[in-house]
């Protein structure tokens, strides 16, 4: 359904014409200056001409090559990431990223001329230069992100975040080992126990000229990539180019208790497993005040800031049109009713996360708000990067839960693609077809 706007606008750029720009577009030109980039090459070389060039199928054709590199680039990650057991976990590997770059959500917009594939590669190709120490390469590439959705700024500030981390880390662990505290971690776990201690770290981190300046030194590629975002958020009076009417930003925190429900049903058989509830059980009991004061807190989060945006009550062809019908459209209280469950999702994305450092996880948490909770449209392809930030750093998986996975993928991708050819329908002022999709 936004094919009918990117496509042409990508046969405009193919024309030459640059200066035409639709305004119901509200994305940056990234992938059709990179589709013109792609496509004008291979039609000089293969002497093509007439109606092939800059065809919609060729305009699909660059998101088949974006998925290509999107599995390469999960490889390579995962790769960089989980270092142990090189020569055993080697095929996990393989089929963790073939896995991922097969992604649901992702996956299908593979095949559309949409702008996921190639937002997902250049976010993902920044965090690897990052990971690599490549940060200027890191920052590049977060600009070209930037170009394919506005948003993804946010990741190139989680890209400087996880430098940063990594060096609070550093700090820590030097911290404890002058004062000889053998019991102290190596790395922070998350654990409330220890608040007022990390609270105290940060505090005296963070105001050491010193560690100002080496955080500075480190990542001032992405700040200068922050400092144009911002230049053109200025000159463009708004992050939104475009239609702005229907993307207008908010708190809509409840937001991030439906990417914690939609991680923990994608991430199930890597995840979950019996010891995992028992575990659950035990933290309930063992921190029930705790317990009582988050529930608390997600009352009033739910009750004060769930908003519902037109397209999620009107746009019936979307997968979010049904899954708010009929469930949060139930009753009422349905959304009350649904916050154990968050609480439960919550709980697991952050154990499941316990072998990365406490400042990498705020690190990550704090960008996961900023991408989720302004966001008033319920969409999951909002939430594809940060899932897979999310899987390629939990612990490689055994390799069945991993043909598990795969085989859920496989699963879910084959239904949609099957419900989007086959089942179509017309709406009652229109007579095009229409057809239910992700």
């Amino acid at each position: 359904m936004d094919e009918i706007f990117h496509v042409p606008q990508a046969q405009k750029y193919c024309e030459g014409k640059f200066n035409e720009w639709d305004p119901m577009i509200t994305t940056l030109p990234g992938l059709y200056l990179v589709s013109v980039g792609v496509i004008k090459p291979l039609v000089w070389l293969a002497d093509w001409t007439g109606d092939v060039v800059c065809s919609t199928a060729m305009l699909r054709f660059v998101n088949l090559l974006f998925n290509c590199g999107n599995l390469y680039i999960l490889y390579v990650t995962i790769c960089k990431l989980h270092l142990k057991d090189k020569s055993r976990a080697a095929g996990r590997r393989v089929l963790s990223a073939l896995t991922l770059s097969t992604f649901p959500v992702l996956y299908f917009f593979t095949f559309l001329y949409y702008t996921d594939a190639g937002s997902t590669f250049f976010t993902l190709f920044a965090y690897l230069m990052c990971l690599y120490g490549c940060h200027k390469a890191a920052a590049l590439l977060g600009i070209c992100a930037m170009l394919f959705r506005q948003t993804n700024v946010i990741w190139v500030a989680f890209c400087a975040g996880s430098v940063v981390a990594q060096k609070m880390d550093e700090a820590w662990r030097l911290e404890q080992s002058k004062k000889r505290d053998e019991k102290s971690p190596s790395r922070i776990l998350l654990a409330v126990s220890g608040a007022r201690k990390v609270a105290r770290f940060l505090l005296g981190y963070l105001t050491t000229p010193i560690n100002i300046k080496a955080a500075v030194s480190s990542t001032w590629p992405y700040a200068v990539a922050g400092l144009g975002f911002v230049a053109f958020v200025v000159f463009n009076d708004g992050i939104v180019v475009g239609d702005r009417s229907s993307h207008e930003a908010c708190l809509n925190f409840p937001q991030l208790f439906y990417f914690f429900s939609f991680t923990l049903v994608f991430s199930l058989p890597v995840s979950l497993c019996r010891q995992q509830l028992i575990k659950f059980l035990h933290v309930l009991k063992k921190h029930l005040l705790l317990l009582l004061l988050v529930t608390v807190v997600s009352l009033l989060l739910v009750w004060k800031f769930t908003f519902v945006h037109k397209y999620l009550l009107a746009d019936n062809r979307h997968f979010t049109f049904y899954v708010w019908k009929n469930i949060y459209q139930k009753h009422q209280l349905v959304r009350f009713l649904l916050i154990p469950g968050y609480l439960f999702a919550a709980w697991s994305f952050l154990d499941t996360l316990k072998s990365k450092s406490l400042f990498w996880i705020l690190a990550f948490c704090v960008c996961l708000v900023a991408a989720t909770v302004p966001q008033k449209l319920l969409e999951f392809r909002y939430f594809i990067v940060p899932y897979l930030l999310y899987r390629i750093h939990i612990p490689l998986p055994s390799l069945p839960r991993l043909l598990l996975e795969f085989g859920l993928y496989t699963v879910v991708n084959a239904a949609t693609v099957y419900i989007f050819l086959h089942k179509t329908f017309q709406w009652d002022n229109s007579d095009a077809v229409q057809r239910f999709m992700w």
